[in-house]
């Protein structure tokens, strides 16, 4: 592969939360950040995906582009795999071909829930919806197209922007006394910004030793640290208090208390030693990373 200088990086996703954030820290690491999605591109389109690609010349490739809608891939499973693995198979390739670093995002829905301790890289996956088998397609058709792609699974991705769980807290604390959280789902909040910041610094460090062929593969990137839902609603509430908001009463309970249309694996929590080994990368502990994101929303409010 090329080791050229990374100082173009085409994002797939225009307005997700890491897409954002990217875009947010480009400046820090002195690159420059474009963000394509609809309608400069039709992930699913191969020729509109291989046109903006050719226009912008990028010096690396990073998916953070997916269909999300865990719930309603349940009805919708076709177009997640579209999105998920077909579209991804398309930006794989195209980085191939431009023999440039390929970044792709996957998630720990991959894997089934059951083991009683963090997910390896390694383990066996076992996805339980929709969504989950649409990531695991896309895995393996980036790793098919592309051998020398680089595959991040997070978790329990939150931001100030879009549509995510600590938004959503914060939201309901506004009109309830008492609210009512998942505490038998285990995982690792993992901060938009911090996971942005972490693929740049997997990019700076390629730059700087060169292209290495056991950079390629899997690795986990989440936040430090692991808590439950109900943990984590507790934080957010705590860290709003600062700015003067009242700390709703968190009630723990079960998964069957709160069904969805698709299953949630009981353990998300990933293990992130190999990122920090191969890259020098571990995002910072979630705690910190809640309060930051309070603080993004809330300060100006406040």
């Amino acid at each position: 592969m090329k080791t050229k200088s990374i100082k173009k990086i085409f994002v797939a996703g225009k307005n997700g939360q890491v897409a954002l954030s990217l875009k947010n820290a480009a400046d820090a690491f002195d690159v420059e950040v474009a963000c394509f999605g609809r309608p400069e591109i039709n992930l699913v389109s191969k020729a509109s995906t291989l046109e903006a690609i050719e226009a912008y010349q990028p010096d690396a490739i990073i998916n953070a582009a997916a269909y999300t809608a865990v719930d309603k891939a349940e009805d919708e499973e076709h177009e997640a795999y579209n999105v998920n693995s077909r579209g991804a198979e398309i930006l794989a390739r195209a980085a191939a071909d431009l023999d440039i670093p390929f970044l792709h995002i996957s998630t720990d829905y991959v894997f089934d829930g059951a083991m009683n301790r963090p997910y390896q890289e390694k383990d066996e996956t076992g996805p339980t919806g929709a969504y989950g088998r649409s990531k695991l397609a896309g895995e393996k058709a980036v790793m098919t197209a592309n051998t020398n792609a680089m595959i991040f699974r997070t978790a329990w991705v939150y931001s100030p922007y879009g549509n995510n769980f600590l938004k959503t807290m914060l939201r309901l604390a506004e009109t309830r006394d008492t609210i009512g959280v998942v505490a038998d789902q285990v995982g690792n909040p993992s901060y938009a910004p911090d996971i942005a910041r972490g693929l740049l610094n997997v990019l700076a460090k390629i730059e700087e030793t060169g292209w290495d062929s056991k950079y390629a593969g899997l690795y986990h990137l989440g936040g430090t640290g692991d808590t439950s839902w109900h943990g984590f609603a507790s934080a957010i509430f705590e860290a709003a208090s600062v700015y003067g908001r009242t700390k709703p009463t968190v009630n723990a309970i079960t998964t069957e208390e709160f069904p969805t249309p698709a299953k949630r694996p009981a353990n998300s929590r990933l293990n992130c030693d190999k990122a920090h080994a191969t890259f020098g990368v571990r995002l910072a502990d979630w705690r910190k990373s809640t309060a930051d994101c309070v603080r993004e929303l809330l300060n100006e409010k406040g």
